[in-house]
Formats: C-alpha cells, sequence, structure tokens
C-alpha cells in the first residue's frame, strides 16, 4: 500500500540516513546516498525543499553539505512530509474525490477518519532521531546477518 509519494518517501529516506549518521557536522549528498538507491539529484532537490522550510541547512564548499536546522529529535515526520506535500496529506479523501472533512463526507469518509487520524498521530510523534535510530538498527541486522551467512574460516595449521 501506497501512503506517500514517491518524493515524500525519498525525503523520508533522507532524512533517516542523514538522522542515522548522528553527526554534528555537515553531511556530503554523495556520501549520505551511498549504497541506497536514492537519486543523487533529485535528493539535492529535495534537500533544498527541507532547508527552505527551516529543517535543514546547507553549506557550500569544503567541508559542506547538509546537517539539520536543529536537533533531531526536534523534527517530527509530519513536518518533513508538510515540507514536501503540504498539509494535504491529512485533508486528501482516501477515494481521490477531493477534501474530505466532517463537512463534505466522501463514502469512504466514516471507515478512513481513524486510519488517518493514527498516521497523524504517528507523523506527529515520531522524530527524525527516531528514524535514525530504526535505520542504525537496521543497518546493523543486517550486518550481522551478512556475517552470519559467510562461511568460517579455519585457521592454518602448521
Amino acid at each position: 500500500m501506497k501512503i506517500f509519494r514517491q518524493t515524500t518517501q525519498y525525503a523520508l529516506r533522507g532524512v533517516g540516513e542523514l538522522a542515522s549518521r548522528q553527526s554534528a557536522e555537515p553531511v556530503m549528498l554523495d556520501e549520505l546516498i551511498a549504497g541506497t538507491s536514492l537519486p543523487r539529484d533529485f535528493m539535492a532537490k529535495i534537500f533544498q525543499r527541507l532547508v527552505a522550510a527551516g529543517l535543514l541547512r546547507s553549506r557550500k564548499g569544503r567541508g559542506g553539505g547538509f546537517l539539520f536546522a536543529r536537533p533531531s529529535r526536534r523534527i517530527k515526520l509530519a513536518a518533513v512530509i508538510e515540507a514536501v506535500e503540504g498539509r494535504k496529506l491529512f485533508e486528501q479523501c482516501s477515494l481521490g474525490i477531493g477534501r474530505c472533512s466532517d463537512k463534505t463526507l466522501c463514502p469512504q469518509h466514516d471507515l478512513y477518519k481513524p486510519i488517518r487520524q493514527r498516521l497523524r498521530d504517528y507523523l506527529c510523534g515520531t522524530t527524525v532521531a527516531d528514524l535514525g535510530e530504526a535505520v542504525r538498527t537496521k543497518r546493523q541486522r543486517m550486518q550481522d546477518a551478512a556475517k552470519r551467512r559467510r562461511p568460517g574460516r579455519r585457521a592454518a595449521v602448521g
């Protein structure tokens, strides 16, 4: 099930990667996306939107890159999504009819309203730091699994 547009998915993945570095120094975009499937040029545009929204800062030149404008534990995922998509995510009709609210009901409104509210609660309660921690944990699990899959080497007996 697709909830977010691809641009928003990339934005969330990008800030998750940045938060996973826990760096107080700027991180170059090429370094940030290394080992991911994130497209460099598209990520540069997305990150510039996040800079314009005041979520990230950028530095040009040597020692440049991107960093959070404030501590990542103070940036909610909802703020990232709003910077990319605007507030429409919480106002869209699940059937694509247009605005969906208690005043302008669609056929799915009563079923979708609690789902939309839970999503809003999650996005407003989860920080970029939480996402970064999840990225670090997943990366570590993948590394550990890869080590277990490698056949062991026998010590040379001499």
